[in-house]
C-alpha cells in the first residue's frame, strides 16, 4: 500500500513535468550548482555503466528505463538500498545498456538510433510479434503520406496557421495582455480525483499544487530551476530535461508566447485527430529536442503538443491534449487538458480561473531542501 501511494503521489506531482519522477530518486544526493557538472559516479554509488555521464542526467535515464519497460524502481533495485547488486535484473539492465551502446557505436557511427524502447515498447520482456495499440486519439496522416515524404505545397504556411490560432483565441493583442493566471479544478488519475491549483506568471513561472490524502504534491518552476515534492517525501530538484519540460508547459500556458519560444516552425503534414483535420507543425529550439504542435484545421486552436525529454538513453515523450476552450476575459483558454506518458495519463479539468491578478514573486522561489 505504501509503494502504491508513493507512486501515485509522484505521478500526480509530476503534472507539469510530463515525466513522473521514479520514487527511487526522490531522496538522491543533492547535485552541486555553480560549479563544473559532476559525473554520475561522483554523486551516486556503484555506477558501473553510466560512468562519465553527467550526474543530472542519471535521473532522466532511469525514467526512460521505467517508461520503456513498464516497470518501477524495485524491478532492478533493492528498496532503500539502491546501490546493492542483489537483484539479477540490475545486472541484466547493465548488460542491455552495454549492448545498446555497442550497437549504436558499431552500426550507426555512435549516433543514438537504438534505445531501450526500440525493443521493449513498454514490456520488461520484448515481444517478437507486433502489438496492436489503441487507435483512439492518434494522429492519422493521409494514406498517401504515411510511407513517403509529405507534400506540404498545398498546405497553409506556419505563419498562416499561427495567425489563425492567435485570431481564434481572441487576437494577438488580447493574448499578449495576459500576464498571470490562477486556476482551480480537479486532477483525475486512475479514476481518483484530487483538487488542483495552478498559479502561473509570465514568462515561464508556474506552480501546480495537488491536494492528496497525505498532504500536498507540488511541482514548480521559475524558468531557471524547478522542484517537485510529494507528501512525506524529500524535495526533488529537477534535472535540466525536467526543467525544460516544466518551462515549456509554463510558456505554452500563454498563447502569445508561441512565436518567441521556437527558433523555427515548419509545417510537416496534414492528418486527423479523432476524425478532425489537423496541421502538424514542428518547432525547433537551440540544442533541445523538437516539439510537435497540432492545430485544428477548422477552429484554428492548438489541440495537442508532443514534446520529448532528452536522456542519455533516448527521448522520453509526453503528449498533452487541450480541449474545452472557453472565453475568459476576451481570450479563449483550454479548461481541460490530458497529459499522456508511456507510464500512464491524467486529466486536469478547470472549474475556476482568474487572469491578470497580482502574484507575488516569492510564490516561485524554490523551497529549501529538507535534510
Amino acid at each position: 500500500m505504501y509503494v502504491k501511494k508513493m507512486l501515485l503521489g509522484m505521478c500526480v506531482a509530476g503534472a507539469v513535468l510530463g515525466a513522473g519522477v521514479p520514487r527511487l530518486w526522490t531522496q538522491s544526493p543533492q547535485l552541486s550548482t555553480g560549479a563544473a557538472p559532476k559525473a554520475a559516479e561522483q554523486v551516486y554509488k556503484n555506477i558501473k555503466v553510466l560512468k562519465g555521464v553527467r550526474a543530472d542526467q542519471l535521473i532522466p535515464a532511469m525514467q526512460l528505463i521505467t517508461a520503456s519497460l513498464g516497470v518501477q524502481c524495485e524491478f532492478c533495485h533493492v528498496e532503500n538500498a539502491f546501490e546493492k547488486d542483489d537483484k539479477e535484473n540490475k545486472e541484466t539492465a547493465r548488460k542491455m545498456m552495454r549492448m545498446m551502446f555497442a550497437i549504436n557505436q558499431e552500426n550507426f557511427d555512435g549516433h543514438r538510433k537504438v534505445t531501450c524502447y526500440a525493443c521493449h515498447r513498454g514490456a520488461h520482456k520484448p515481444v517478437n510479434t507486433p502489438i496492436i495499440g489503441a487507435e483512439e486519439g492518434k494522429f492519422v496522416a493521409e494514406e498517401k503520406m504515411q510511407h513517403e515524404e509529405p507534400n506540404t505545397a498545398n498546405l497553409p504556411s506556419a505563419d498562416q496557421i499561427l495567425g489563425k490560432y492567435l485570431q481564434a483565441v481572441g487576437g494577438a493583442t488580447a493574448a499578449a495582455r495576459i500576464s498571470s493566471r490562477i486556476q482551480k479544478g480537479t486532477l483525475t488519475v486512475d479514476s481518483k480525483h484530487f483538487p488542483v491549483e495552478i498559479v502561473a506568471k509570465e514568462p515561464a513561472k508556474r506552480v501546480t499544487t495537488v491536494g492528496m490524502l497525505g498532504g500536498d504534491s507540488v511541482t514548480g518552476t521559475n524558468g531557471e530551476e524547478g522542484w517537485l515534492s510529494t507528501p512525506g517525501g524529500a524535495l526533488h530538484a529537477m534535472s535540466p530535461p525536467e526543467v525544460d519540460a516544466a518551462r515549456m508547459d509554463a510558456e505554452l500556458f500563454f498563447p502569445g508566447n508561441l512565436r518567441r519560444i521556437f527558433k523555427e516552425l515548419q509545417v510537416e503534414r496534414q492528418g486527423q485527430i479523432n476524425g478532425r483535420i489537423a496541421y502538424l507543425l514542428a518547432g525547433t529550439r537551440e540544442n533541445l529536442p523538437p516539439v510537435q504542435l497540432y492545430f485544428d484545421e477548422q477552429s484554428g486552436l492548438l489541440v495537442r503538443v508532443l514534446r520529448y525529454a532528452e536522456t542519455p538513453l533516448g527521448l522520453n515523450p509526453t503528449e498533452i491534449d487541450y480541449a474545452d476552450y472557453r472565453d475568459q476575459g476576451g481570450v479563449k483558454t483550454p479548461f481541460r487538458w490530458t497529459v499522456a506518458r508511456p507510464s500512464g495519463d491524467f486529466t486536469i479539468q478547470i472549474e475556476q480561473m482568474q487572469q491578470n491578478v497580482p502574484i507575488e514573486e516569492d510564490k516561485f522561489v524554490k523551497p529549501p531542501s529538507v535534510p
